[in-house]
C-alpha cells in the first residue's frame, strides 16, 4: 500500500486549500477512505470519511467547511477545506477507514495562521 498526500501549505484564517492523495497497492474503489489529521503534539484523528458508494461523514468541527471526494478511476482522494481556522493546523494523511494501512505515508502539512 502506498498513500501520497499533497497540496498542503500555509494559509490565512478564512482561506481555502485542497489536499489530494494518490493511492496504490490495494483495491481503492472497494475501500472506504478517510482523511486524518495530526495537530501539533496531539494524536491523529479522523476528520472525514467517504465510502465506496460515496457516502460521506465528517467530524463535527469540520462539518459545513470541508468536503471529501474521490476519483476511483484516478485512484485519488481529495479534501476541499474552506473557511480554515487556526485549529485546523496539522499534518493531513489519507488512509483506509476502517482497516488503515500501517504505511501512512508522509502526509501533507497544513498551517493556518490567525
Amino acid at each position: 500500500v502506498q498513500l501520497q498526500a499533497s497540496g498542503g501549505g500555509l494559509v490565512q484564517a478564512g482561506g481555502s486549500l485542497r489536499v489530494s492523495c494518490a493511492a496504490s497497492g490495494f483495491m481503492f474503489r472497494l475501500n472506504s477512505m478517510g482523511w486524518y489529521r495530526q495537530p501539533p503534539g496531539k494524536q491523529r484523528e479522523l476528520v472525514a470519511q467517504i465510502t465506496s458508494s460515496h457516502t460521506t461523514t465528517y467530524q463535527d468541527s469540520v462539518k459545513g467547511r470541508f468536503t471529501i471526494s474521490r476519483d476511483n478511476i484516478r485512484r485519488r482522494l481529495y479534501l476541499q477545506m474552506n473557511s480554515l481556522k487556526p485549529e485546523d493546523t496539522g499534518r493531513y494523511y489519507c488512509n483506509r477507514n476502517p482497516d488503515p494501512s500501517d504505511n501512512w505515508g508522509q502526509g501533507t502539512q497544513v498551517t493556518v495562521s490567525s
